[in-house]
């Protein structure tokens, strides 16, 4: 006992200090190396079910991305026929503008002409027709004539919009325009190109008009050139009497024409 202490007593204490060092790190070395097994088992057996959610997920990306661009075409094509659709509109919405402006349902302001016709300040001769002395329908039909003749657009008598369907007729010394009664002196406002007047006074039928009743009967008639004409829209009742429904280009065959009654 005392020779094994002695012994003891003899070994150096850095020894003994590196021994105990030595014995530290080989149980530090031992304690990892447990550890790591269970950890590199616990990754191995979990990568496998992260690689097959990663695949589903990127799958279904792909999936996502082609929906995404074919929307993204039909959206296109709805977008085309938008279009189309839209230049029909257009189309027909033009064509019902010029339907409206030949129906006179629109006033109108542009170059023109104002004509003015008054009756005669002539005595009447013995024997001769006092109606041939005062403007009466026949003149204003003739002057409207002539200038639908000469390119006029639009045409107004003392402020009343002559349309397709305008009667002109004599009550008594008035005229009945439309369903207005006109008095004189009758003023008939048109609407056409600059060279309006210029066309209306090289027609043959007009000179023949003014010469016929000016000439003869004294009926004054004067010309002006106003800077701009004023044609007030029609303001009677526009009545429909038939109609034609146009086919619409997606629509099947196309819906029979059909009378619609005047009221």
């Amino acid at each position: 006992m005392t020779s094994a202490a002695q012994r003891l007593r003899a070994i150096p204490s850095w020894q003994v200090t590196l021994g105990v060092a030595l014995l530290a790190l080989g149980f530090l070395i031992a304690a990892q190396l447990a550890s790591e097994g269970p950890r590199v088992r616990y990754t191995t057996q979990e990568r496998t079910p992260l690689v097959e959610t990663a695949t589903g997920l990127q799958t279904e990306q792909d999936g996502l991305k082609t929906r995404i661009l074919q929307i993204r075409a039909q959206i296109q094509a709805i977008e085309s026929e938008g279009e189309g659709a839209a230049d029909l509109v257009k189309q027909l919405n033009a064509r019902l503008e010029q339907a409206r402006i030949a129906a006179g349902l629109i006033a109108l302001t542009g170059s023109g002409i104002v004509l003015q016709l008054e009756d005669s300040k002539e005595p009447v001769p013995p024997g001769g027709s006092e109606s041939e002395y005062l403007v009466g329908s026949r003149d204003i039909r003739v002057v409207v004539e002539q200038l639908w003749g000469a390119g006029a657009e639009a045409i107004a008598v003392n402020g009343e919009r002559i349309t397709p369907t305008s009667a002109i007729i004599d009550i008594g010394t008035s005229l009945l325009v439309n369903s207005a009664y006109l008095a004189p002196p009758y003023q008939i406002s048109a609407l056409g190109p600059a060279d309006l007047y210029d066309r209306l006074s090289a027609s043959p039928g007009f000179v023949d008009f003014v010469r016929a009743r000016s000439d003869r009967y004294g009926i004054r008639v004067s010309i002006a050139e106003p800077q701009s004409v004023d044609i007030p829209a029609f303001v009677g009742t526009v009545t429909l009497r038939y109609s034609r429904p146009l086919a619409s280009p997606s629509a099947g065959p196309s819906v029979t024409p059909s009378s619609v009654p005047g009221g």
